[in-house]
């Protein structure tokens, strides 16, 4: 895998994570396996390479894959608004972050905890995502720019569906956080999108 892949493979888990966002937003439903392995991702601490981080197979950044391309296509028919909306600011979010060492001490420590709870309960058990989603409210939710989830209200007012967003949302972070590591720009989806395309397609076909 070249290091152009790596960063797309991180950046495809922002994408994954809005798009699992937008999804729970508007149907209440999302794919289990896709996000125990977002969860997942949040816990590992010392990777040796990026695919280790998201479990060691990318088959469930699919959708991420398939969003980003939509998106550097530039194609009408394809384009994920919203999930492209919550990329964006997610990585902006992740700008701001950078810059809190309080905070990233914060979310450090209690992953520590959320190891624990996971250890015990599993990565996708409410306790884990309610803890997680507590993160994200106590941590990225008291920046003063917020991502507003738009969705059916039916199924945002739902504790767990509210809780697996924000988990979610905290995923996203950790993943911007992990392309920009791997010397991700956001020019690079402006200026280098052919060159971004050529060595996506192959993680797509897989």
């Amino acid at each position: 895998m070249t290091p152009v892949q790596e960063q797309l493979m991180a950046l495809a888990a922002v994408f994954e994570a809005a798009t699992l966002v937008d999804k729970i937003a508007r149907t209440g439903q999302a794919s289990d396996a896709d996000i125990r392995c977002l969860i997942g991702s949040l816990l590992v601490r010392d990777p040796k390479n990026t695919l280790e981080v998201f479990g060691g197979d990318d088959i469930n950044l699919r959708e991420g894959y398939k969003a980003l391309a939509a998106a550097l296509e530039r194609s009408p028919a394809a384009l994920q608004r919203e999930p492209l909306r919550y990329t964006l600011q997610l990585l902006g979010l992740e700008r701001h972050l950078a810059k809190r060492e309080d905070l990233l001490r914060t979310i450090g420590n209690r992953l520590d905890q959320i190891q624990s709870q996971a250890d015990h309960f599993g990565l996708t058990h409410e306790n884990v995502i309610a803890s997680c989603g507590g993160l994200y409210q106590d941590t990225i939710s008291t920046f003063r720019q917020r991502i507003q989830v738009h969705g059916d209200m039916r199924f945002l007012q739902q504790p767990n569906n509210a809780a697996k967003v924000r988990a979610l949302l905290l995923t996203g972070i950790r993943s911007a956080r992990l392309w920009r590591q791997l010397g991700g720009h956001r020019w690079q989806l402006v200026f280098k999108r052919k060159k971004l395309l050529s060595e996506l397609y192959p993680l797509l076909r897989g």
